[in-house]
């Protein structure tokens, strides 16, 4: 497994890897989660992908998308400025050019390669991927909207999250905002036995 971050696809073979994680996305938050996602011949999109946002994917050895998430940065359009406003104490981010938004994150829970630990490989080494882009791009905060869930997989990585407000009811999903750190003792302490990624990190050693 290896981790692959793209912005502007630029090739085929990033092009085809944007492409399978619209794909994911749909069978996750559509068909397993069963939120109400916008569709349309089995991709999932919104209105945040227009924005040029940085895909983080996971990528399994036969090639294919098995985890993603979405990165925009901050003190631009996010989900939790514009959609999720009431996950906010004040309904306000109070953004800064070191924070990046993390959303759309999705792992396919199928995948046999990387099961039998605590979590699954493809959740550390995104959470570590995450990481490692935001440090090498100058973030040092990643703020995220997420369900207690996820909280609870958040604080099992060693990663956890400082609540921006209290948990809220959104639709059938207590839901909650968070900042998390993007340093490198983060990096550390989620990184895999293993860990490889495409992204520049030769300041930045696991333990």
């Amino acid at each position: 497994m290896i981790v692959h971050a793209v912005r502007d696809a630029s090739v085929d073979r990033d092009n085809r890897l944007i492409d399978e994680q619209h794909h994911l996305r749909a069978r996750v938050f559509a068909g397993r989660l069963g939120w109400n996602v916008n569709v349309l011949n089995g991709r999932e999109t919104d209105e945040y992908d227009a924005l040029l946002p940085t895909y983080i994917l996971a990528i399994s050895e036969a090639g294919a998308v098995v985890a993603c998430a979405r990165l925009l940065p901050a003190i631009g359009p996010t989900m939790l400025q514009r959609t999720f406003p009431q996950l906010l104490a004040s309904r306000c981010l109070k953004a800064h050019p070191r924070m990046i938004e993390s959303s759309r994150f999705c792992v396919d829970t199928s995948l046999v390669e990387g099961r039998g630990g605590v979590l699954h490989e493809a959740t550390l080494t995104m959470f570590a991927g995450i990481i490692e882009w935001s440090i090498a791009n100058g973030y040092d905060e990643v703020v995220t909207a997420t369900d207690l869930r996820f909280e609870r997989i958040l604080n099992r990585a060693g990663w956890p999250m400082r609540r921006l407000s209290e948990p809220c009811r959104i639709g059938s999903t207590v839901a909650v905002a968070g900042s998390l750190a993007a340093d490198v003792e983060s990096f550390n302490k989620v990184c895999p036995t293993g860990y490889r990624s495409t992204i520049a990190r030769g300041h930045m050693r696991a333990a």
